[in-house]
């Protein structure tokens, strides 16, 4: 029994061993655990000092230059996105979907329709260039073999002998023209811009009447414009000429079309500002139409210098060049290379005001129908 009660009691004291020894581990393990928590408190602390000191060591900085910094970088924003959108193409270009081939053959298309629409004057110019042997060969040559400048000298002293000289003609048409040209530019831009921006009773009956009008013909209304002049006293003056080329209907049909086109914001804008309709129509109006009257004064030069007017001028010394080498042409067959040389003086001008205002012509023709 009592080596029983002996074994009993090692093995209660092994127990209460163990469970002091896992009590004991598990002690230090929870204060190294509380140690550790104690670090990561102290060091979150320590950074939290050193944020809070490197504040207070930065400049303070005042509420108005916040706002300045603010609006800083707003106008940097908006510059950002200006410059994005000035960058921006326009137009994006499409690529077209045909083949090499097909590139080639439209270029080539379009070259032969340059040639022949390029023909008829490179024909006129060789013909004043020939002398009179080659105009009558036989089949007729494009380019003169012996050019030479004689068509053109024989042409004016031809007109030196006449009893009216050339400077007479010269000085008639270029005053048909210049004047007519210029009144017709005033007179269709002003009811064109009426007609355009504003509404009053009969406006658009007015303008259907003009469009009508550009459907006849200059000898349909030759009658009604020679008893017309004849009632004014007008025959035989520059003004039978002037005054009907005033109210040519192509110049406002296509102002008209073109300052439509034309914001009507601007034009309030500027009243608002006190511009009255003179400087609106002056400095607003006109330069924003640029094209459309550069492209009148083409359709009316053309027509003014080729105008014989032989229906209401009768006196010589009042006649235009045109008249003058419509008589020269009628000479016969010695003249025919001086009447070579009277088509090349009488097409030069249309031609190079062509040229120098073709881009303003295609913009009219572009836009002619765009409206706000």
């Amino acid at each position: 029994m009592s080596d029983m009660n002996n074994n009993m009691t090692t093995e209660n004291q092994n127990i209460i061993a163990e469970e002091q020894e896992t009590v004991n581990t598990e002690a230090v393990e929870t204060v190294k655990a509380d140690a550790f928590n104690l670090e990561d408190e102290a060091l979150s602390k320590l950074e939290a000092v050193e944020d809070v000191e490197e504040k207070a060591a930065e400049p303070v900085k005042s509420p108005s230059k916040e706002k300045a910094s603010v609006k800083k970088t707003k106008k940097s924003k908006k510059k950002e996105e200006e410059e994005e959108v000035y960058h921006k193409p326009l137009i994006k270009r499409r690529k077209p979907n045909r083949s090499i081939a097909g590139d080639i053959f439209l270029y080539l298309f379009l070259l032969i329709v340059a040639v022949i629409m390029f023909f008829p004057i490179i024909y006129a110019v060789e013909s004043a260039l020939k002398p009179l042997d080659e105009l009558f060969k036989f089949p007729p040559r494009i380019f003169a073999q012996n050019p030479t400048l004689d068509n053109f000298s024989d042409l004016f002293v031809t007109l030196g002998k006449s009893w009216v000289s050339f400077s007479r003609y010269m000085f008639n048409t270029v005053f048909i023209t210049g004047v007519g040209t210029a009144g017709h530019l005033i007179v269709a831009s002003m009811a064109a811009f009426v007609l355009a921006k504003y509404d009053f009773p009969g406006g658009k009956t007015f303008f259907k009447l003009v469009t009508v009008a550009m459907m006849f013909t200059g000898y349909v209304t030759g009658i009604p414009n020679y008893i017309i002049m004849s009632k004014l006293h007008m025959i035989d003056t520059y003004w039978a000429i002037i005054i009907p080329a005033f109210a040519f209907p192509m110049g406002l049909f296509l102002m008209k079309q073109f300052m439509e086109g034309l914001p009507t914001s601007l034009i309030e804008a500027a009243k608002i500002d006190g511009a009255t309709e003179w400087t609106v129509f002056s400095k607003i109006v006109m330069p924003n139409v640029k094209p459309a009257w550069l492209t009148l004064i083409i359709f009316s030069v053309q027509s003014l210098w080729n105008n014989k007017a032989s229906t209401v001028i009768y006196s010589e010394e009042m006649k235009t060049l045109p008249f003058a080498m419509q008589q020269i042409q009628a000479g016969g067959i010695a003249r025919t290379g001086e009447a070579a040389a009277v088509l090349v003086v009488l097409m030069i001008v249309p031609i190079a005001i062509f040229i120098f205002s073709e881009s303003q012509i295609l913009e009219t023709m572009a836009s002619s129908g765009l409206k706000d």
